[in-house]
């Protein structure tokens, strides 16, 4: 479907997810299932189980034909069904049109900078994100990408064309720490992250730095590695923390010194910005 995305949340006003005052808006779905995600109701498409039905305080859930209904003049945010499901996924989520989106954002509008779509994966929608692209840019406003890589973007021409840039994640550079975190290759995201790059379409890598569960030194040195050549690429490096993942690690978030060993060793590999957060 290319006239609708399926939308997990919609943040009017975000500083966090690209350069200044922003919108977000989350896409349902990921492939990737990453040990540590911290919005893992966006993984999955709900398979109206009923779980979250009967935990709902407010009765804004409700059954039909098999599926899970949600009523949101009713709901009152507390996310007891986020809690109860089973299956990584909401019952919160809804295909919306790009006059939909922009209906919803009407009142930031004047306000923000630009939008960035995230997930989930916002790439599994690319010819309706390209849509809503074109659209915000016509309104004098930026388009990013926040992604994991996990689809090429060589391959997405009509979304690669349309965006301004994209933020992505390099969540581990050998393949089998990556398999052993998110059940796939990364193959595809570190072509991303070449391609990108070379394209002038790169804004950030990411990376979450996890303690005693990934290679962290290896990424962060091969990561900053390739950036010598982009200088204008920032990296940033994010302290892994337990909040939203379930079942909870038994990790620690790593220490400020730590992280700050990191950047200095960002810095001497050639990165231009390296940024902790």
């Amino acid at each position: 479907m290319y006239d609708a995305g399926l939308v997990n949340r919609i943040i009017p006003f975000s500083c966090v997810d690209g350069p200044g005052n922003r919108s977000a808006v989350f896409f349902q779905g990921c492939d990737f299932h990453c040990s540590y995600c911290h919005n893992p109701e966006t993984q999955n498409l709900c398979n109206g189980c009923g779980a979250c039905v009967k935990v709902c305080p407010k009765g804004a859930l409700s059954m039909k034909e098999g599926k899970t209904l949600w009523d949101p003049s009713l709901c009152c945010g507390c996310d007891a069904c986020l809690m109860a499901c089973p299956f990584n996924s909401s019952p919160k989520v809804r295909w919306m049109t790009v006059e939909e989106i922009l209906h919803e954002l009407k009142v930031a509008l004047p306000f923000i900078t630009g939008i960035t779509i995230s997930g989930g994966e916002c790439s599994r929608y690319d010819r309706f994100a390209a849509k809503l692209f074109e659209q915000f840019h016509r309104l004098g406003k930026t388009a990013f990408c926040d992604t994991n890589g996990q689809r090429p973007f060589r391959e997405l021409t009509e979304l690669t064309n349309a965006m301004d840039m994209a933020m992505l994640d390099v969540k581990a550079w050998d393949d089998e720490l990556h398999r052993r975190l998110t059940g796939s290759s990364n193959e595809v995201v570190l072509d991303n992250l070449d391609y990108l790059a070379s394209i002038g379409k790169l804004y950030e890598v990411r990376t979450v730095i996890v303690p005693g569960l990934l290679e962290n030194e290896e990424t962060v040195i091969e990561v900053s590695r390739k950036l010598a050549r982009f200088p204008k690429v920032r990296y940033k490096l994010i302290k892994y923390r337990p909040w939203g993942v379930r079942p909870p690690l038994e990790v620690l978030p790593p220490a400020d010194g730590y992280m700050e060993e990191l950047q200095s060793l960002a810095y001497e590999n050639g990165a231009g910005a390296v940024v902790i957060t």
